[in-house]
């Protein structure tokens, strides 16, 4: 029987009182007759006498009802107790809105720390891996006499043989990226590599050294 709008936690007696301008305003309480007493009413709505007592005092002000000591309340206006339900449900629609204008705002702040806290930690990331000098990309082109040519890279050996890891291989307009062990290098292929300076060095001694003429 009350009526209740989402997300605003509103009064008990103040649903009473509207619940109560409801009741008067589709004629099931006519005017200038009385309404049940405050302990019948309780009983009706399960709360206090004092509840209803603050309803009808709230429809009294509203010029819905009038109270006489001794006399209860009596119904003296519909067309104020539908005004008043009107008025009601504006300021109740304004608290909904409100109510759930700060649910949303809430919602920001905590999509905003996590944020924070994802970037914060891409940066700590970030920090922890240039603190620890990671290994730079290298590149070298591989001459027509370069024992490499024509083998793979598994039968070269070749992070054993250098330290270095191949990344990529560049052939004319192509780009291998991260080739198999089974992956051929071929003549003129620029061969992209990662490593520190002793990688850099063996790579280019691996590479550029002449292959052996055969008797």
């Amino acid at each position: 029987m009350f009526l209740l709008m989402p997300d605003v936690v509103t009064p008990v007696y103040l649903q009473i009182a509207v619940d109560i301008a409801s009741r008067i305003a589709r004629g099931e309480f006519k005017e200038n007759t009385k309404i049940y007493g405050r302990s019948v009413m309780s009983s009706e709505y399960g709360v206090s006498p004092e509840t209803i007592r603050r309803s009808l005092n709230l429809l009294a002000d509203m010029k819905v009802v009038e109270i006489k000591q001794s006399s209860g309340a009596t119904v003296i206006s519909r067309k104020n107790a539908q005004e008043y339900i009107n008025r009601f449900k504006g300021h109740a629609n304004t608290q909904s809105l409100h109510a759930k204008l700060k649910n949303l705002v809430k919602e920001q702040n905590q999509i905003s720390k996590k944020i924070i806290n994802i970037s914060n930690m891409i940066t700590r990331s970030s920090v922890k891996w240039s603190n620890s000098a990671p290994l730079k990309h290298f590149e070298i082109e591989v001459p027509l006499e370069s024992p490499v040519a024509g083998k793979s890279i598994s039968e070269l050996n070749f992070w054993h043989a250098t330290g270095a890891t191949i990344v990529a291989i560049k052939r004319k307009d192509q780009i291998i990226l991260s080739p198999g062990p089974y992956a051929i290098i071929e003549y003129e292929d620029t061969i992209i590599f990662i490593g520190d300076q002793s990688a850099v060095d063996a790579v280019n001694s691996f590479v550029l050294s002449r292959k052996e003429s055969s008797d």
